[in-house]
């Protein structure tokens, strides 16, 4: 599994755009930022406020040239607009697998389809062309339409780490769900019915 992080990647179909994040979409993402600050009420790392997206787009861009992430930018292509973004992330060559989170979209584009057409092309990537074993995803435990819309694409749930992270409220438990090589052909074919 390569990730060539100098390399733009750049993933899409005929609903949305996923192109490598950069210093540049500050201006992108700065309304909801400003605007919505409910995005991030689960979030290990919240992006509310400009000094917070400045972290968030800082951490993500230098985990990228570590070579830890790939951060994109979401671009909804059906109505023209940026709508948020989403990574790959604790990429781990050694066990060829890969984590799929810091996902967020504005609230205009929740519960739109435009997620599912995201993890397609995120998931067909992980394992069609980087071929790994298992994408994993995680949430808060308490993060109930975050922990429905991994379920809704396929994801099986595998178990709850007690404390396992600091939050911004203090400390969180994390759910794990994934979804592993073997079963990708059913997720794919169950995302293609729905997006």
């Amino acid at each position: 599994m390569i990730f060539d992080t100098a390399k733009d990647l750049l993933l899409e179909n005929e609903r949305v755009l996923l192109r490598p994040l950069s210093e540049a979409d500050f201006k992108h993402l700065l309304p909801f930022a400003e605007n919505e600050p409910e995005i991030w009420l689960y979030s290990l790392i919240p992006a509310d406020g400009s000094e917070n997206l400045k972290t968030y787009l800082d951490i993500a861009l230098e985990k990228r040239l570590e070579g830890d992430s790939y951060p994109f930018i979401v671009f909804d292509k059906q109505t023209q607009k940026y709508a948020g973004t989403t990574r790959f992330y604790d990429i781990q060559r050694h066990h060829n697998t890969l984590q799929l989170g810091y996902t967020w979209y504005g609230k205009d584009f929740q519960g739109t389809g435009l997620n599912k057409n995201c993890k397609f092309l995120l998931l067909k990537f992980a394992f069609e062309t980087l071929e790994v074993e298992r994408v994993e995803f995680r949430a808060d435990a308490l993060n109930a339409r975050s922990i429905a819309a991994m379920k809704s694409i396929g994801c099986k749930e595998e178990g709850i780490l007690r404390s396992n992270c600091k939050s911004t409220t203090g400390r969180r438990d994390s759910i794990i769900l994934s979804i592993l090589k073997s079963e990708w052909e059913f997720v794919k074919n169950n995302l293609k019915t729905r997006i």
